[in-house]
């Protein structure tokens, strides 16, 4: 193996490089895995144009996250994978010790591990990852395929943490990848979904997805108005937030039932704000949650998902990129929200 690899080094605002840099050494828990499909993310996108991530990453460093490829190497304390093996390896790991862990809120476990350098030829898994966040891909999935768990983990958590059921009419505010993924997962739970988007492409991926209405989200009342005609005058069971705008979570808020529950998802601009109705929210009894991140139970939870084919890297990526055109692919992504998915290839 080469002592040298091509990799993207994030160093600040819209400041990221295509270099050759070492490639790195594993200690004794650690694997090496060749990259075989890393995919871009809104995430990456966010800390691309701000130039940092003040929990996941922080410049220089390498960067990406979202990723599937083969063990080249392993470190000797090393047990139940070899080289050789197709592994997904989710981007964190708790430390299973702390207040939070033994509470089963892993994700916002004290010392949470996080694990970046998806866009690159080659990539280090930390040995408590490899113990307890890594994972086989089983043999009939593909690589792009298996890079979506850990989006897909995200999402799952923003779902479950609604108490949806099946019947239940789910509204949800923006359709870019990770809100056509509440659109597919809703529908696999049995929901009736309302998709709401800006633009009539997305609400036509939205339908292709399984949404059963797409509604054009324009002024707040008008769309506020929409969901509540298409559920019998008292609105959504649900709402999911996937835009990450103040503006849309007084909105996602609005579009709800008496007794419904409100995730706000999209994470807002850092020192945001968001005023809240308190007689609607005490009067209709409105519950809101938010989420953060992914337990390894999600992870395996959404392998399962992918393995079984309810989710599928056709529907959410559109194109394949080699890394060195990476820098081109996130001003691309840049331009405006809504984009899909790019796979890049190293």
């Amino acid at each position: 193996m080469n002592r040298e690899m091509t990799a993207a080094v994030l160093y600040g605002k819209e400041n990221l490089q295509i270099e050759s840099v070492p490639v790195p050494k594993i200690g004794d828990g650690d694997v090496l895995v060749r990259v075989q499909a890393a995919l871009t993310c809104g995430t990456d996108v966010k800390v691309f144009r701000r130039g940092y991530h003040a929990r996941m990453i922080v410049p220089p460093a390498l960067f990406g996250h979202e990723l599937a490829g083969d063990i080249v190497a392993i470190g000797k304390n090393v047990r139940g994978f070899r080289v050789g093996q197709r592994v997904v390896a989710a981007n964190s790991a708790p430390c299973g010790e702390c207040f939070y862990c033994k509470r089963g809120n892993e994700n916002l476990c004290d010392d949470l591990l996080f694990n970046n350098g998806a866009y690159a030829e080659y990539i280090r898994i930390p040995a408590r990852i490899v113990e307890r966040n890594m994972y086989q891909i089983p043999e009939h999935v593909d690589y792009k395929d298996a890079a979506l768990v850990e989006p897909l983990a995200c999402v799952l958590r923003g779902l479950d943490e609604t108490g949806i059921r099946p019947g239940d009419s789910v509204a949800i505010l923006g359709l870019g990848p990770i809100g056509l993924m509440f659109v597919r997962l809703a529908k696999a739970y049995g929901a009736r979904v309302l998709a709401l988007g800006r633009r009539q492409k997305q609400l036509d991926r939205a339908l292709h997805m399984g949404a059963d209405e797409g509604v054009i989200s324009g002024e707040p009342a008008e769309t506020v108005e929409r969901v509540r005609d298409l559920t019998g005058g008292r609105g959504a069971d649900i709402a999911i937030e996937a835009v990450g705008h103040p503006d849309a979570w007084e909105t996602a808020m609005k579009l709800l039932r008496r007794g419904g529950v409100v995730n706000f998802f999209g994470g807002c601009p850092n020192d945001s704000r968001v005023p809240l109705d308190t007689s609607l929210m005490h009067y209709s009894e409105i519950t809101c949650t938010a989420s953060f991140h992914h337990t390894p139970a999600q992870i395996c939870k959404a392998l399962d998902f992918v393995s079984r084919g309810v989710i599928t890297a056709r529907d959410f990526v559109n194109r394949v990129e080699p890394l060195t055109n990476l820098l081109e692919v996130m001003r691309h992504l840049m331009s405006h929200n809504g984009h899909m998915k790019t796979a890049i290839i190293p």
